[in-house]
């Protein structure tokens, strides 16, 4: 029950980070992209509960990068082609897949894992008296 509670405090806090990214950079949201952020926090934050602290963070960005984008596809998968909402649609970029992922924003996804695994690291640490972070950058 303690897990399920930090999970949820997690991904409330992830959700409405990145709805309030999105907000900024297009203006716009939908609700599943504040649960599909919440999701991507927690599941990029869990990293450290698998792998060494010594792991460096250009890899723990890159698996960051791999989590985002595989969550990306199976929302894009749900929401926009079987339910048809049209939530987003990057079928104009170059290497999309289905339209739900394409190359461009794998990358951006690379930089954004960065503030979401140290954000993680230290709400953990402050909130839930998790080990204190630490980190080795290659």
């Amino acid at each position: 029950m303690i897990k399920l509670r930090k999970y949820g405090v997690l991904a409330l806090i992830g959700g409405v980070i990145y709805g309030a990214l999105e907000l900024i950079g297009r203006g716009y949201t939908h609700w599943t992209m504040v649960i599909l952020g919440g999701i991507c926090f927690v599941a990029v934050g869990l990293l450290n509960e698998v792998i060494p602290w010594e792991m460096p963070l250009t890899v723990q960005m890159l698996c960051g990068c791999i989590i985002i984008t595989a969550l990306e596809f199976c929302c894009g998968c749900i929401v926009n082609i079987w339910l048809g909402w049209a939530v987003w649609d990057y079928s104009d970029e170059w290497g999309n897949l289905l339209g739900q992922i394409c190359p461009l924003y794998s990358v951006l996804w690379y930089f954004v894992s960065l503030p979401a695994i140290l954000i993680d690291d230290w709400l953990r640490y402050w909130l839930f008296f998790e080990d204190r972070p630490r980190y080795r950058i290659f």
